[in-house]
């Protein structure tokens, strides 16, 4: 486990960036910085220009490293999505349970998220209120489908595809796995914002999480086999 935890590191499609962020110190300052900025003032009002101004360089330095703001989300909402796939293949690899493993898969896939000390220029708290509020910024564009055959949302995918696997142990003649898998995924990001804005059209709320209604859906949806 320890070997495991040392090794992992999250890789992002290469044409998302023009330089590797983590690659130098200003490259980890960008996405620290950018985080806290986006989350404070939101993506729409979020420039390459106010970010500059909060690191203390010039505008040109961060375009060395995205050529867009909107590649800048795409990197963000990638790395989330690569952490919350490690999540799910190390906390459910050893469970052979496969009513356990389902229930602690939907936990990690629409659970309030913790600090990862592991990474310490990324705040994954201020990281996942951003997927929360801007997730489908990073796809809902006119370049999606182009952005997509360049595998600028392979980790996304990759969510999908193993969660719905896990919903096949569970009950192997569910014919939606994958749909099922990626409503609940986008569900616990809708849920939540409903929880935190529009509280009069959920059930959701501090007692009542996402995590406690979308495990109640999906073990009434589905037939336990074992």
């Amino acid at each position: 486990m320890d070997k495991l935890l040392s090794s992992f590191e999250i890789e992002i499609p290469k044409g998302i960036y023009l330089k590797d962020p983590k690659s130098s110190k200003l490259g980890k300052k960008i996405i620290e910085q950018s985080i806290i900025l986006i989350e404070n003032i939101g993506f729409e009002n979020f420039t390459f220009k106010k970010l500059g101004n909060l690191i203390q360089s010039n505008e040109s330095s961060i375009y060395r490293y995205f050529e867009s703001k909107h590649k800048l989300l795409v990197y963000l909402t990638s790395w989330y999505w690569s952490w919350i796939e490690y999540q799910l293949v190390l906390e459910t690899y050893s469970i052979s349970d496969s009513k356990t493993k389902l229930k602690k898969a939907i936990e990690i896939v629409t659970r309030t998220t913790k600090n990862d000390s592991k990474y310490s220029h990324i705040n994954e708290v201020l990281l996942n209120k951003i997927v929360i509020n801007e997730n489908s910024k990073s796809y809902l564009t006119k370049n999606v489908d182009s952005e997509n055959e360049n595998g600028f949302f392979m980790s996304y995918k990759r969510v999908v595809q193993r969660f719905s696997e896990i919903i096949l142990e569970y009950d192997s003649t569910y014919s939606y796995n994958l749909s099922l898998a990626s409503t609940i995924i986008e569900g616990g990001l809708h849920q939540t914002f409903l929880k935190n804005h529009f509280i009069s059209i959920t059930n959701c709320n501090k007692n009542n999480t996402p995590t406690i209604f979308f495990t109640d859906l999906i073990l009434n949806t589905l037939n336990y086999e074992n």
